[in-house]
């Protein structure tokens, strides 16, 4: 493994007012599983754009090698003729096709002018049977669940004689089952000769896959690891990453003082007619102030559901059950009921339903409350900005000013955002819907901290998560979700993460 299939060599790169590539250099050795990692904003997916051809030749300097070949991609179709193929995040299916239609798209299987349907059916079950997917070519993409589609997308890269597999994120949105799964199937390719390069804040799945990692920080290379000499370690790890030191991923909390129950559901049930089935059964569920409550469970389970049945009901479930806020019974009937109430809802996905990303900072932080900061209905500007410029001293939001547009900034920055646009209904209860999803060790510390000091000054957390060390590491009691029904309540000096995934699958 110790020929380079790929040189990057002083990779600069450089957009209006920021160096996001600084010199970079990365060599990745034949047949490995080379992981990338750093914080939010270090340039990881900048690098990999370059690599792929979504920067073309001329918009950076410095120099790419492919088995010793310089390479100048004008676009993505030239990196994937040299067998360059990268996987993002946000996957690039489209769900109205079917899986072979998805497979071999703008690569059809031609048999003269006329695109063989058979031969792309037969090939599409190859490419499925590579990835050990076992579902049937024709099933159109959104009847697939995610972990299913990510291995469509594997065996769409496969299906291009992909010599080189980048993969961004890949198990962001997995269940813990998925992402093992995904990480068995790496294994095997790089045992068939496939090399993989892949971006993860997940540092547990980087120590238990890579063969070489490289730590980038601010737009610099800042070491590469060997593993199979023993220098891969969290701590190793993370120190590179961020510049220093983090003892305790989990910061302690000094104060742990809980008053009267806040928010309380009983005998909670909820019927979705768009599924057509009951998705919460009789759930009984409570949290306190100055308490964060970890809600734990594999994906499906109804965690999110239950969130937003109690937050107002956007997705018009059919409740029974009784919802008790502050000592009053309540019926909240849409969001603005709830938020008006004091009930606050960070969703998982802050880039579809948490943000305006086209907007600024400013106006995606006051957009819950414009009221606080208008007056006879007209927005109060200097209103605006300063509590903009509250929020992101007090949040640490690194952003040049708050009238930087949103999209511009990192994960971890984004998600702060979205917890000032909450925090600024002046909430009693806050749901954390996976808050750290998608965001470095860095970027979680300092939420976690901000979890921390909210619950100290007396506001009550709901954390929905599906890291279990998050769970165990962050919460004062745990409910466990399975299949609409909580099947188990532990305080935290009893959680394990045995017990939790034994009442998970139960």
């Amino acid at each position: 493994m110790n020929t380079p299939i790929l040189e990057m060599r002083d990779i600069t790169k450089e957009f209006p007012g920021v160096k996001a590539l600084n010199n970079v250099s990365f060599h990745v050795a034949e047949g490995e599983i080379h992981c990338l990692v750093g914080e939010n904003g270090a340039g990881k997916s900048t690098l990999m754009k370059v690599l792929s051809g979504v920067y073309p030749h001329g918009t950076y300097s410095g120099d790419i090698l492919l088995r010793g070949k310089e390479q100048h991609y004008r676009g993505i179709r030239d990196s994937e003729k040299a067998g360059v193929a990268i996987i993002y995040q946000e996957l690039a299916l489209i769900p109205e096709l079917t899986v072979y239609e998805n497979i071999f798209l703008g690569n059809e299987i031609r048999n003269g002018p006329l695109v063989d349907w058979n031969e792309t059916i037969k090939r599409a079950g190859e490419m499925l049977d590579k990835v050990r997917l076992k579902v049937n070519p024709t099933a159109k993409i959104r009847d697939l669940g995610v972990g299913k589609q990510q291995l469509v997308e594997i065996a769409k890269a496969l299906s291009r004689d992909v010599k080189l597999l980048i993969l961004d994120e890949p198990t962001a949105a997995l269940n813990e089952d998925d992402s093992a799964n995904l990480l068995d199937l790496l294994r095997g390719l790089r045992d068939q000769g496939v090399t993989c390069i892949l971006i993860s804040h997940k540092l547990k799945e980087v120590i238990e896959i890579a063969d070489t990692v490289t730590v980038l920080r601010d737009g610099q290379t800042i070491r590469t690891l060997d593993a199979h000499k023993g220098e891969v370690s969290e701590n190793i790890l993370i120190k590179h990453m961020v510049g220093r030191e983090i003892e305790n991923v989990y910061p302690r909390r000094n104060n742990k003082q809980f008053g009267d129950v806040v928010l309380e559901a009983r005998n909670w049930n909820a019927y979705s007619p768009a599924v057509g089935r009951t998705i919460l059964r009789d759930i009984n569920f409570n949290v306190r102030r100055g308490e964060i409550v970890g809600i734990a469970g594999l994906m499906g389970s109804g965690r999110t559901e239950l969130a937003l049945s109690m937050f107002g009901n956007p997705a018009g479930y059919q409740i029974k059950g009784e919802l008790f806020f502050k000592g009053q019974k309540r019926l909240f009937r849409q969001p603005r009921e709830a938020i008006d109430a004091g009930i606050a809802y960070v969703t998982e996905d802050r880039k579809g339903n948490g943000l305006i990303l086209m907007q600024d900072v400013k106006e995606n932080i006051t957009l819950a409350n414009l009221r606080a900061i208008a007056q006879r209905s007209i927005i109060d500007s200097n209103a605006e900005i300063k509590v903009a410029n509250e929020y992101k001293t007090s949040l640490n939001i690194k952003t040049p000013s708050v009238e930087q547009v949103v999209g511009n900034l990192s994960g971890g920055n984004q998600q702060k955002v979205c917890l000032g646009k909450w925090l600024f209904v002046k909430p009693d209860v806050l749901i954390l819907d996976e808050p750290t999803r998608g965001i470095d060790v860095g970027a979680k510390y300092e939420i976690y901290t901000i979890m921390n000091r909210l619950v100290e000054q007396g506001l009550s957390i709901i954390m929905i998560s599906s890291e279990l060390l998050e769970v165990l590491g962050m919460s004062d009691r745990v409910y466990i979700v399975s299949a609409g029904r909580i099947t188990g309540e532990l305080p935290i000096e009893e959680a394990t993460q045995e017990k939790i995934m034994h009442l998970a699958t139960n």
